[in-house]
């Protein structure tokens, strides 16, 4: 019942130590750049949606292998 205890103390401290952490706020920003830059989300959402489109088309040959045998 101790040893429980100790790896739930200690889980939750591991947890609050690191989400302390992602509340600090970003660095301002230097002399000359501009802060309404959009983020590049172009080229990351592209190589999500084909990596998606390609596992759901395995999983789709896949199933329909496993039902013809």
């Amino acid at each position: 019942m101790k040893n429980h205890i100790l790896k739930l103390f200690c889980t939750i401290a591991f947890l609050i130590f690191f989400a302390a952490g992602s509340y600090a706020q970003p660095p301002p920003p230097e002399r000359g750049q501009d802060d309404n830059q959009p983020a590049p989300v172009g080229s990351g959402l592209v190589i999500l949606l084909s990596l998606g489109a390609a596992y759901g088309a395995k999983k789709v040959y896949d199933a329909r292998r496993r039902i013809n045998n």
